[in-house]
């Protein structure tokens, strides 16, 4: 279980991994909880203060937890599965929830984290799901982020990479390896969980940088094609893919916006 009194490293167990977890502001007895999904090379570290912003700026509770194979987690056997993303969601996410406490959940994912998020919504009924909050999703492989995966092999190889994400990962190798061999699998070309987004019935938060290096907005134009209810779209310039990092005001002031919106909706009650 999470204290919420401790602010530092706790940690939860999953199919017999340790992760790492740490949360912010008040607990789910006060408050409902937005749970971070981090991207395909992040962890708790690498989010920086959104955690602490998102927490004072919503009134919310803030839970992060590092996957198996990132941060301080115990690794994930290489290679990793094509469809990892779909066993976090569906494996792994409603553990983390459950040993939690949490009663009512916005979930916030980034990059390959919003896909895991659009995985649970889509994919599993849950009743303390509120909300989802999807920066820079992946529904589907793109050229234009293929190519930017293989340059991220390239620098790997040939720049202080490795040291970089050490500083964050307890085993770089099985954080780097693990996401960029899946995605440069031959076989990942074809991944698409498109059709995830037909069984999604929360409100949806949709954050892009307009100039993502990972994708293109024919992500945001899937999840406007295929939502049963219009999302809210944040477009965001001067921002790649990481917004809670190129555009770290804008990012809290449109997720804090939405989210008091979700908490009016559902009348919060632990």
């Amino acid at each position: 279980m999470i204290d919420w009194a401790d602010e530092g490293r706790q940690w939860l167990e999953v199919g017999g991994k340790r992760l790492e977890a740490r949360c912010w502001g008040p607990g789910p007895a006060q408050a409902p909880t937005i749970v971070l999904l981090h991207e395909g090379l992040g962890c708790i570290s690498l989010w920086r203060d959104f955690p602490q912003a998102l927490a004072q700026a919503t009134g919310c509770g803030v839970l992060a937890y590092s996957r198996a194979g990132y941060g301080q987690s115990d690794p994930s056997p290489l290679p990793w599965p094509l469809d990892y993303m779909t066993r976090e969601a569906l494996e792994v996410l409603p553990h983390v929830l459950d040993q939690a406490g949490l009663k009512q959940v916005v979930l916030l994912g980034h990059s390959d984290g919003a896909s895991i998020a659009a995985i649970y919504a889509g994919r599993l009924h849950d009743d303390r799901l509120r909300g989802l909050v999807l920066m820079a999703p992946h529904f589907f492989t793109e050229e234009v982020g293929l190519a930017e995966i293989a340059r991220a092999l390239d620098a790997w190889k040939e720049t202080d990479l490795r040291d970089r994400l050490a500083r964050h990962h307890r085993d770089p190798d099985n954080a780097f390896l693990g996401w960029n061999g899946a995605w440069l699998d031959a076989d990942f070309r074809d991944w698409n969980i498109e059709d995830v987004i037909d069984g999604i019935t929360v409100p949806v938060l949709a954050i892009q940088g307009l100039d993502d290096q990972y994708g293109t907005l024919a992500q945001i134009e899937a999840l406007r094609a295929r939502l049963k209810n219009p999302p809210e779209v944040r477009l965001l310039e001067e921002c790649r893919h990481s917004p809670y990092l190129d555009q770290p005001d804008a990012s809290v002031e449109a997720v804090a916006g939405f989210v008091a919106r979700v908490i009016n909706e559902m009348q919060y009650s632990a």
